[in-house]
């Protein structure tokens, strides 16, 4: 186990440079068009003249047309390291795209500004999802500094538009290049975790994104009696879709939480001005569904719901699907990458995790919609998606090593 240790010894001696390349991705945004960026385009240039200069001859770049964004595509990198034996390889999926920062009131500091502070590096992405894209790449590093083949070959994928469907990511990959997936790989998605670290994701809930468009329509507001208000029956809606809860009310104890459900979000401006009463509004709903609900009865009662409100208040309800995505199967929690992934963190950091399921979605559901058992595991602080977004440096070069662990395996 020597070349294990020294491997490990050599992440450790890398926490310095770890921390100033979080810094520099955290400066270049990579935002979908959907999210009102120009994509993952400039962050994937930088970090494939990273990965030439830390030493990777291997260098892949699989790139999405996508006519919304001025390079016309989204790219997804694939790193790879020979390995000593012709086993199949280690993946970590990793994702490069981020989701806009928010409210800038909340950020103490320019959330594409990272900085160094009592042991934590903070910045837009800085744990969702460049904590384990930067610990992947430097568990990779590591072999190559010290002229030590890894025990399997292993692919680095640092993917395109997950925080928005990953149409451009992962499904891109899977639908135009399979043949770079085997089912002996070992597959790993370092998107979800606890704390400890003492929990592996091996099954994920069914994914429902619905647009509600209302129409009425529009009149001054001093005269409501001229016009139809679809704010006002879109309210209503909102309320009724409440209901959703209590029709699919199951519970399933692997998941966390046990019940499926359901959430009205994102809403679209309707009238700029406050004495007019709105023709149209437009809003979102995200359902996250226990696997034995089939979306399709979601589907059937949203729209009841919808009809009802049509009739109460004189206007048109249209729905209409953002993400549809019915679960896989689970991933067995005795497959090979979930015993792998228990020994390694055992190790690096003694405890035992278990295997669960979540309401969240990674990429690790389409590869086990085409039979490939994948696990998603991370020790995080859960900061994802959250003002002054940070990751615990302790936590990036911990996983670090649980990677490199991972490559150690045969």
């Amino acid at each position: 186990m020597k070349d294990l240790e020294r491997i490990l010894k050599r992440v450790d001696s890398y926490e310095e440079a770890m921390v100033e390349l979080q810094i520099q991705l955290s400066a270049i945004p990579a935002l979908a068009p959907e999210s009102g960026g120009d994509g993952e385009y400039a962050k994937a240039l930088f970090l494939k003249k990273k990965l030439a200069e830390f030493g990777f001859t291997r260098i892949e770049s699989i790139d999405a047309p996508d006519a919304r964004v001025s390079s016309g595509v989204r790219p997804n990198i694939i790193a790879s390291l020979e390995g000593a034996s012709a086993q199949g390889a280690v993946w970590v999926f990793t994702h490069v795209d981020v989701v806009p920062p928010g409210d800038l009131r909340a950020w103490e500091q320019d959330p594409f500004r990272g900085y160094y502070r009592d042991g934590k590096v903070y910045g837009l992405g800085t744990e969702d999802n460049q904590q384990d894209l930067v610990a992947s790449l430097f568990a990779a590093k590591a072999y190559i500094d010290e002229g030590i083949r890894p025990g399997r070959p292993v692919k680095l994928a640092f993917l395109a538009d997950e925080e928005t469907g990953s149409n451009y990511g992962i499904e891109y990959l899977i639908k135009n290049r399979e043949d770079m997936f085997s089912f002996s790989d070992l597959l790993l998605a370092p998107d979800f975790g606890d704390q400890l670290g003492s929990v592996i994701e091996v099954a994920e809930k069914s994914m429902l994104w619905l647009r509600f468009r209302t129409s009425g329509r529009q009149c001054h507001a001093s005269t409501p009696h001229l016009g139809n208000n679809a704010f006002r029956a879109a309210s209503f809606l909102v309320a009724r879709l409440n209901g959703l809860y209590e029709k699919f009310d199951r519970t399933d104890p692997l998941y966390g939480p046990p019940i499926s459900t359901f959430e009205p979000t994102k809403k679209e401006a309707n009238v700029p001005n406050v004495n007019t009463i709105p023709g149209e509004d437009v809003f979102y709903l995200d359902c996250r569904v226990l696997p034995s609900y089939p979306l399709e009865e979601v589907c059937a009662e949203a729209r009841k719901a919808a009809d009802e409100v049509q009739q109460r208040f004189g206007v048109a309800i249209e729905i209409s699907p953002v993400q549809k995505v019915q679960a896989p199967a689970p991933t067995p929690a005795d497959a090979p990458i979930v015993l792998a992934l228990q020994k390694a963190v055992k190790e690096v950091y003694n405890v035992e995790p278990s295997a669960v399921g979540i309401g969240g979605g990674t990429v690790a559901a389409p590869m086990r919609s085409r039979g490939y058992s994948t696990a998603v595991w991370s020790r995080l602080g859960n900061m994802a998606h959250q003002p002054n977004e940070h990751c615990l440096i302790s936590n990036m070069v911990g996983n670090a090593k649980v990677f490199a662990r991972l490559f150690f395996e045969t």
